[in-house]
């Protein structure tokens, strides 16, 4: 398989959807240059760029829906940098130290359909960057046993904390038993997924919990 994608990448070179430079799909430094997040959001999530940048909203959709899991790892390093930052104030001011990584989890139906978690893909690549010196992954503690309709089609806010309650469960609860954790996910729209993620890991025993997304 690694082979056969060399061979494409020869006749079909990848170039960045943004400038179009050669060798990847998406730069850095047009990531970087995309709108920042202004919405308010709840001071415990740290989204990094605004979903209504055009960019921003290609990329996630690509990744998502095209199969692009190379915005994942492109998507990773701008969060690793962010993440770092605000450890560096965390672990003083909160104690908030050696923090444990979670994604959060698709149901099981829509992970098969899409054929990968695009949160415990970025997940992967941030472990990868850190070489576990500051993180540590648990992508089998939160799982979505429920399935539900997709936050993104749902315009009521109301609606969307009903239509997220109760979807998450946690298993080997002791693994994050007194542990700080993040969150990781691609999109935070109202926070309703986040939230009640938040709220069942508090319920097995976490600590501290913070999130960080891509978009809002």
């Amino acid at each position: 398989m690694k082979f056969l994608n060399t061979i494409l990448d020869i006749i079909f070179p990848v170039c960045c959807i943004s400038c179009s430079k050669n060798g990847c799909i998406l730069c850095v430094k047009c990531l970087g240059n995309c709108s920042s997040a202004e919405r308010e959001s709840e001071k415990w999530i740290f989204p990094l760029f605004d979903y209504r940048d055009p960019l921003v909203k290609k990329s996630i959709w690509l990744l998502k829906y095209k199969g692009k899991k190379g915005l994942g790892a492109i998507f990773a390093e701008v969060l690793y940098g962010r993440i770092l930052e605000e450890l560096s104030e965390l672990s003083v001011m909160e104690n908030f130290r050696e923090p444990t990584l979670i994604p959060i989890p698709l149901a099981p139906k829509r992970r098969r359909e899409r054929g990968f978690n695009q949160a415990e893909l970025i997940c992967r690549k941030l472990i990868e960057l850190d070489k576990e010196k500051n993180l540590k992954l648990e992508k089998d503690v939160l799982i979505k046993p429920k399935d539900t309709e997709h936050q993104a089609r749902i315009e009521d806010r109301t609606k969307r904390l009903k239509n997220i309650v109760g979807s998450f469960a946690v298993k080997n609860g002791e693994k994050i038993k007194g542990k700080n954790i993040i969150l990781i996910d691609d999109v935070t729209t109202t926070g309703a997924t986040l939230s009640e993620a938040r709220k069942i890991l508090k319920q097995s025993g976490a600590k501290k919990i913070i999130a960080f997304t891509v978009a809002h």
